[in-house]
């Protein structure tokens, strides 16, 4: 019998290999005509894309190497922008403590952070208070601040973080916004919100919908706050100070361009002669944003710029030794002499000096200087002129009677279509015109009357029988219409809210001597500008004025010039002053901060 037959076994294959991918998801519409039409001819440039396993294992690989290049460049500028901060002598964290409720105390405030970390803490809090926290290894200088707009504009201008101070009970108010907004236009750094005598309000469970309700509000002037810290809490305190004592200051832009410092101590010179009104003065601080040169002006306060005489060393006693040599010394003061200026140093001139040697031109007064102006001129074109160079030439025929005012609406040759000469009025019609006698006589082929005769001025009426003449009003018919029209009209002060940038010129007033000192400009971008017809009438100073052809190209280069030499920052200085008012000593208030700031080379000069 026939048996079955043996099983084929079938051959073992691999899996085929990885390169090969199945045919992509094609949708009934993504026809060829269809993607052209979305494309609409662009082609995109597929870049990372994965064919194998071994190219998904590399793209993870160099996406983690990308990850890890771009944290240590961000190390790097975090370690750099808190160098400032690092070791014993490092820089203090300068924070300033301002309250926007009457009812609020910065110095009450400032007791509780320090004692949240330093717990028998009992530091009177009179003026600026430096507190060294171990813990973190970094110093904090208190500033409190009062509710007075310049005061505290002062304070948050140098400082490194600004605290604010709410009440659980009374409203910010007025005053407080207005704080608020003056301090936020012109730059602030980091900030944080703390609630003061938050348990005051009973029973506790209403507390958090109050903390709720701060946030919210300063939410509106400083959306990335996010939370609201209580100043009677000792867990909250010590988080802020974690925070003061580890973040990083973002500082302002236009206050990291240039070098300044938070003045820590005034000294008037005692060896000063009492007849002189002007006097030395030495400023301790640290120095902060970029190197402090001594060729450079010192902005400081509301008191003015100030030429420097030198910077001294003026750090705090340390165990540590120095080296003898590292620094030269001044043998009178027994300091040592971080840098004098030199003679680069800059003038005190907001005025370049007066040069002698000028033109002729230029001595003249403005009556007597020679002018090729010829009325109002805008862009290049001139108004409001008598002169026979900007009117048109009047027309070679005119009919009899036509003012001077008709004739400048009368252009060219054109007149010889509307009326004929007098000689061609006066001579005979010929017999062998091409005109038909018998044709019927017209309007316009009527002889003109010639009733007047005379000489044609503005009164005589125009023999021409379409034109009219045009009256000039006597001035007191023009007076009493004039003054009939601005009476119907609304009141001076709305026409000039209404129509800005119009004016009214009286009938006596001629509008070229109105206008002559002025001039038009349709674009200020584009309009061209001849500034050499204008120095008749400039002011004296006027070429004195610094110029500056390419402002980004100057800005720059004063920019890029404050980031060599000077005094590093983190450094604690003296800087000796001099030429400083006397009378400034007696309106010196010590417990108010005093920031100084270091301009660029020529940001004095009146430009």
């Amino acid at each position: 019998a026939g048996g079955a037959m043996a099983p084929q076994t079938e051959s073992h294959h691999h899996r085929s290999t990885t390169k090969t991918l199945q045919k992509p998801f094609k949708s009934r519409h993504a026809t060829k005509s269809y993607i052209k039409e979305l494309t609409k001819g662009k082609v995109e440039r597929v870049t990372g894309s994965r064919k194998t396993p071994h190219q998904q294992v590399m793209s993870k690989i160099e996406r983690r190497n990308q990850a890890k290049q771009i944290r240590q460049i961000k190390h790097k500028e975090n370690a750099k922008s808190t160098s400032v901060f690092a070791g014993h002598d490092g820089a203090p964290r300068v924070i300033a403590v301002l309250p926007l409720c009457e009812d609020c105390d910065a110095a009450a405030a400032i007791q509780k952070l320090n004692q949240s970390v330093i717990p028998d803490s009992d530091l009177p809090v009179d003026d600026a208070l430096r507190v060294r926290v171990e813990r973190f290894g970094q110093s904090l200088l208190y500033v409190p601040v009062k509710r007075d707009l310049v005061a505290a504009m002062n304070a948050c201008r140098v400082a490194d973080f600004v605290v604010f101070l709410l009440s659980p009970e009374q409203e910010v108010g007025e005053d407080g916004e207005h704080l608020i907004r003056a301090i936020e236009s012109q730059g602030v750094s980091n900030v944080l919100t703390m609630v003061q005598n938050l348990g005051s309000i009973q029973p506790p469970k209403r507390q958090p919908p109050v903390v709720a309700s701060l946030k919210s509000y300063i939410n509106h002037f400083f959306p990335n706050q996010d939370k609201v810290h209580s100043v009677d809490s000792d867990r909250e305190c010590a988080n802020v100070i974690r925070s003061l004592c580890t973040t990083t200051p973002k500082g302002v832009v236009w206050r990291e361009d240039r070098s300044w410092m938070l003045v820590e101590d005034v000294q008037w010179s005692e060896d000063q002669d009492e007849s002189s009104a002007h006097g030395g003065v030495i400023l301790t601080g640290v120095v902060r944003g970029k190197g402090l040169k001594a060729d450079r002006l010192l902005q400081v306060g509301d008191w003015g710029h100030f030429q420097i005489e030198k910077i001294t060393d003026a750090s705090l006693p340390t165990s540590r030794k120095r080296k003898a040599d590292e620094m030269t010394v001044d043998a009178d003061q027994g300091t040592k002499i971080l840098e004098v200026p030199d003679e680069d140093q800059d003038d005190l001139d907001e005025l370049a000096p007066y040069d002698e040697t000028m033109t002729d031109l230029d001595d003249l007064p403005a009556s007597e200087a020679p002018s090729e102006r010829k009325g109002v001129l805008l862009d290049d074109h001139h108004y409001f002129s008598d002169e026979d160079q900007s009117m048109p030439p009047p027309p070679p025929k005119l009919p009899r009677g036509t003012s001077n005012y008709q004739s400048a609406w009368f252009l060219g040759d054109d007149m010889s279509d509307f009326y004929s000469s007098d000689s061609d009025q006066d001579e005979p019609m010929e017999s062998n015109t091409d005109v038909s006698m018998a044709a019927p006589a017209l309007p316009q082929d009527e002889p003109l009357p010639t009733a007047h005769q005379g000489e044609a001025t503005e009164t005589t009426p125009s023999e021409y029988p379409h034109s009219e003449a045009f009256l000039n009003p006597s001035p007191t018919d023009e007076a009493q219409e004039l003054s009939a029209y601005r009476s119907s009209r609304k009141t001076s002060a709305e026409e000039d809210l209404e129509f800005p940038d119009e004016i009214e010129l009286r009938p006596n007033v001629l509008a070229r001597e109105r206008l002559s000192r002025y001039r038009g400009l349709r674009s200020l971008k584009t309009s061209p500008w001849d500034t050499t017809e204008d120095k008749p009438h400039q002011p004296q100073d006027y070429d004195r004025l610094l110029r500056i052809p390419d402002y980004k190209s100057a800005r720059k280069t004063a920019i890029r010039e404050a980031l060599v030499g000077g005094v590093p920052a983190g450094k604690r200085v003296s800087i000796y002053l001099r030429n400083v008012p006397l009378f400034l000593q007696k309106s010196h208030n010590p417990s108010e901060p005093l920031s100084a700031f270091s301009l660029l080379r020529h940001e004095h000069k009146r430009t």
